[in-house]
């Protein structure tokens, strides 16, 4: 499987780069990497017997040979009906609680095989404590820079697993420019669930597994917490593919979600720009995991979302409250960040036909919201 042709690519330049150099962004204009890769198809029929997570997809997902030796069980996680139209993929119950398994596994597995002096990842929390698991799990030396104020219960977790953790004094971009820098450095390898594609292709398997639970076909609307849109581009990933080799045949709607505090992409979409002309003004949210001003991806997110004739919805802090207590009476304790599609949903009109919404984040790592 090794053999298969890939290769990073920047989807501005299209300069390319071997997968296994530690160069974490394009050389020329600095920005994320896509993934020269081309799956194959999924067959549904052969799918019954084959290993209970993510990795069941192996020929969807770009080669990976340490990917069975990292596997903490990720994936496959249930689908709940809430409402008639609606249903909810609860991704909390990930091995560290959170939708970021899905990509976290890719990233780790990836890094085994470079054998890097350092893993750095920089998060508001949940892709950090994914990171610190996997690479505990991988045998590799991990660091995690986090923003000030960051939840003690995720940096609990994190400390956990073995990581060193760097908080940064400021917001969640002032931490990512600290990482960034200390990325350069020769022998660090930067699992950043933003730059590195190989992540975008594990949250594609979010789409690949609602494709099998709903035997063969897809909800008509598939709404998304959208920060940095790794899991929104992950999703889209793998409609492009599934439609590609005939295994649907229309896509359905992508429906991104921001919090109305910082929700630069949702003000660019209903302007009808391509991309962000500045950063946004941030505002405290209580969905700080999509608190994001200035999303690398933001050119390649609003497409995605215009592509499937999607749109964008925004949350208010007292819908994110009312949302969190809503879920929690029916059974199911998110994360204000997790809760944050639900809101959305309940405060927009109805979307004709099967709605599926994330649960992305367990509550129990932040506790309720004020």
């Amino acid at each position: 499987m090794l053999s298969r042709m890939i290769a990073y690519e920047c989807p501005r330049c299209r300069i390319q780069s071997p997968t296994d150099a530690l160069t974490w962004c394009c050389p020329r204009c600095r920005g994320p990497w896509d993934l020269a890769f081309t799956s194959a198809p999924v067959s549904l029929p052969s799918l019954a017997p084959r290993v209970n997570s993510l990795w069941r997809y192996t020929e969807a997902l770009p080669p990976l040979p340490y990917g069975p030796e990292v596997s903490l069980g990720e994936g496959r996680t249930p689908l709940v009906r809430l409402t008639d139209s609606v249903s909810a993929k609860l991704d909390f119950l990930m091995p560290t609680l959170s939708f970021k398994d899905r990509g976290a596994v890719m990233l780790a597995a990836h890094a085994r095989r470079l054998e890097p002096r350092t893993v750095l990842a920089d998060s508001s929390g949940n892709a950090g404590t994914a990171i610190a698991a996997y690479g505990a799990r991988a045998g590799l030396d991990c660091v995690v820079y986090v923003p000030g104020g960051t939840s003690p219960k995720k940096l609990e977790q994190i400390r956990a697993h073995g990581a060193r953790v760097v908080e940064v004094p400021g917001d969640r971009e002032a931490t990512a420019r600290a990482a960034r820098e200390a990325a350069d450095e020769p022998g660090v390898f930067y699992a950043s669930h933003v730059y590195n594609p190989y992540f975008l292709h594990g949250t594609k398997t979010y789409v690949y597994e609602l494709w099998e639970e709903l035997c063969g076909r897809l909800p008509d609307t598939i709404v998304v917490p959208v920060g940095n849109g790794t899991l929104l581009l992950g999703a889209a990933l793998a409609l492009d593919e599934l439609h590609r080799h005939g295994l649907v045949d229309t896509r359905p709607a992508l429906v991104a979600v921001q919090a109305a505090a910082v929700s630069p992409l949702a003000e660019a979409f209903h302007a009808g720009a391509e991309d962000l002309t500045r950063p946004a003004a941030t505002r405290p949210t209580l969905a700080e995991g999509i608190a994001i001003p200035a999303p690398p991806r933001a050119r390649q997110v609003l497409r995605a979302v215009r592509a499937t004739g999607g749109t964008f919805l925004t949350v208010t802090e007292d819908q994110i409250r009312t949302a969190q207590r809503d879920l929690a009476r029916r059974g199911l304790f998110v994360e204000a960040t997790g809760v944050a599609c639900w809101a959305a949903v309940n405060a927009a009109p109805p979307r004709p036909g099967l709605t599926v919404v994330p649960l992305c984040g367990a509550g129990a790592k932040t506790g309720l919201v004020p």
